[in-house]
């Protein structure tokens, strides 16, 4: 990894509720919940905001196309960890 801190689940659990205006405190998202369906309830629209949100906060591109995506929006600590993993490159 590089100089860079870790980027703390907090800290993307917090850009999750701006980014959304959900009414949930950020310590309310259990960091292996997942973010749709089931979990916290997310859909393609907030997947849309939310990447868009993490794309000006830490300058990543995140593509609508990528086979991944599935996996990297899967819960809190998916997304923190793609987050780390890509800032680091």
């Amino acid at each position: 990894m590089s100089a860079r801190s870790a980027t703390s689940e907090l800290e993307v659990a917090r850009l999750i509720v701006q980014a959304l205006n959900l009414d949930l405190a950020p310590e309310a998202i259990a960091p292996d919940a997942p973010l749709f369906g089931e979990g916290l309830g997310l859909d393609s629209i907030d997947a849309l905001e939310l990447a868009l949100a993490i794309s000006r906060e830490y300058g990543l591109e995140l593509r609508s196309d990528d086979a991944r995506n599935r996996q990297v929006f899967a819960s809190l600590r998916s997304l923190v960890a793609y987050i780390d993993e890509t800032r680091a490159r």
